[in-house]
């Protein structure tokens, strides 16, 4: 089970995120559970780009950026895993806009471990907004470029643009 909660919320119902997520707007609560282990007792690498989708999309639907006239699609993602994760352990993912694009946006992820009070993984990813039949690139209006940029200083962050 996971649940969403911006920084705000959480620093009001939970405690002070950790130094290490200062600067992440939204802040995505992962618990991990048995099944994300593999062979070798840690949490399968493919695993954090689910976990990353979660946060994202979270992320996102703080924005208000979902819409019946646009769709938003995952052109590249990475991650760079630092320490191994096990069961049971809970994640705080931040995430936060690292540039804003025209079409394009590229997000960043802080996976901070609770159980071992570190970073144990940071990862990037870029999304391209596109038309809702999925054919031609659209830009950001200037009202969700406005909503991410407010979002962003709110949080003590200023992306690239």
């Amino acid at each position: 089970m996971s649940q969403s909660v911006s920084s705000s919320e959480f620093l009001s119902e939970h405690v002070k995120p950790p130094e290490a997520l200062a600067g992440f707007g939204s802040i995505y609560v992962q618990n991990v559970v048995w099944n994300d282990m593999d062979a070798f007792n840690h949490v399968n690498n493919v695993v954090y780009y689910r976990y990353a989708e979660s946060a994202r999309i979270n992320y996102l639907n703080e924005l208000g950026a979902f819409s019946n006239e646009v769709t938003t699609v995952l052109a590249q993602s990475s991650c760079t895993y630092l320490k191994p994760v096990v069961f049971p352990d809970t994640l705080l993912i931040g995430v936060r806009t690292k540039k804003l694009g025209n079409t394009s946006i590229i997000m960043e992820y802080a996976y901070f471990s609770t159980a071992q009070q570190a970073l144990v993984a940071t990862g990037e990813s870029v999304l391209v907004r596109l038309n809702k039949e999925g054919t031609k690139k659209l830009p950001w209006s200037t009202t969700e470029r406005s909503n991410i940029l407010a979002f962003e200083k709110a949080a003590g962050h200023s992306p690239q643009i």
